[in-house]
């Protein structure tokens, strides 16, 4: 996300610019962020979820949203585009626009360095304020690694970390399987971890 927001607007006023705008940009604190492009294994990995997640959906009542659509957080008013994001409830939106949603059940990261600190600390904080979030993945870009929340009885949260090309993560609000020797299929990796770009 950028460091450089964009002068402080109200809500309707951020929509209104979101909505005419060719870029995507988040709305936290009262300030609108640009939010920065994709790497090459970025672009892989949420091509690879979104094939997986598409395909075990099929003929099932939950949904599966990408990077393009917005979720809301109304109890700290903000607004950001998680890289995908999955209800199986029945979908609320806040508007007849139908481009912000309101009640996701798991949402996805893609991690990127300037982007990892803040969607494991901030932004989940902030995602945790969603009643309806039942499970949060983190996905590592630089090695075969994905952090898994799943929200437990009591509010808490469990944390299960996967790595490796042959682990598995399983997400049980919409009973999808995520192999990671799929989810990462064509990134390739320096001895470094990190990911090559050629």
């Amino acid at each position: 996300m950028s460091t450089q927001p964009i002068p402080a607007r109200t809500a309707e006023e951020y929509l209104a610019f979101e909505r005419a705008s060719e870029e995507r940009h988040e709305f936290v604190n009262g300030q609108i962020r640009l939010m920065s492009g994709a790497s090459r294994a970025h672009n892989l990995i949420a091509m690879n979820l979104s094939g997986l997640v598409h395909a075990q959906l099929k003929g099932r009542p939950c949904e599966a949203y990408s990077v393009d659509m917005r979720v809301k957080i109304a109890e700290d008013g903000r607004y950001t585009y998680p890289d995908m994001a999955v209800v199986c409830d029945e979908p609320e939106f806040e508007d007849a626009v139908f481009d912000t949603l309101l009640n996701p059940n798991a949402l996805v990261e893609i991690l990127s360095p300037s982007t990892g600190d803040y969607d494991r600390g901030e932004k989940f904080a902030s995602y945790r304020n969603l009643t309806s979030l039942r499970e949060y993945v983190l996905i590592s870009q630089h090695r075969p690694q994905v952090e898994h929340f799943v929200r437990l009885g009591d509010g808490g949260w469990r944390f299960s970390p996967t790595e490796g090309a042959d682990g598995l993560v399983q997400l049980v609000t919409a009973e999808i399987q995520l192999p990671l020797a799929e989810l990462y299929d064509k990134v390739r990796f320096d001895t470094d971890g990190e990911p090559k770009t050629n």
